[in-house]
């Protein structure tokens, strides 16, 4: 029979296919092993940290970063606050994977982006029109060419009426 899960935190104890605590959303551990107030590894403490509600959905740009320790930097706040996040290399930077050099996604969770925008709103790292002008750039720039073409053509075709 395996070992019954316990929080870490509140020492409640779970049946064996939850992974998250029902009072406090801290992740479980088994019951075998000694709960301790230090986490033994820096991955365990960073996993201590996320709060459930903040990890569901997929991953959406909420920040960049100049380079990797930037972007490292703006993962610290947003874990901080429980907000898990990855980094990703900016698309369109040539500048190979292993270096640090080039700027950096920072993706959170759909479920944590609305909290995370907050914590770097709050914290001065974005603008809120930087945030909306980001998102909607490559729709603006289809809309842009359009007109452009459309006008071009409007004035061919004049052109051609006055010639006429």
């Amino acid at each position: 029979m395996a070992e019954p899960l316990i929080c870490p935190v509140c020492h409640r104890r779970h049946g064996a296919g939850e992974r998250f605590c029902s009072e406090c959303a801290m992740p479980l551990t088994y019951a075998g092993i000694a709960v301790l107030d230090e986490p033994d590894t820096a991955a365990h403490g960073r996993a201590r940290k996320v709060k459930k509600q903040f990890t569901e959905g997929e991953l959406v740009r909420v920040a960049g970063g100049r380079n990797q320790a930037e972007a490292e930097f703006i993962q610290g706040m947003l874990l901080e606050e429980g907000v898990p996040s990855m980094l990703r290399r900016t698309r369109g930077f040539d500048v190979p994977d292993m270096l640090a050099a080039g700027p950096r996604d920072v993706m959170v969770p759909e479920s944590g982006a609305t909290v995370a925008r907050e914590i770097l709103l709050d914290a001065e790292l974005v603008t809120p029109d930087a945030q909306q002008a980001r998102g909607d750039s490559p729709s603006k720039v289809l809309i842009g060419l359009m007109a452009a073409c459309s006008l071009a053509g409007l004035l061919a075709w004049a052109g051609t009426e006055l010639l006429s």
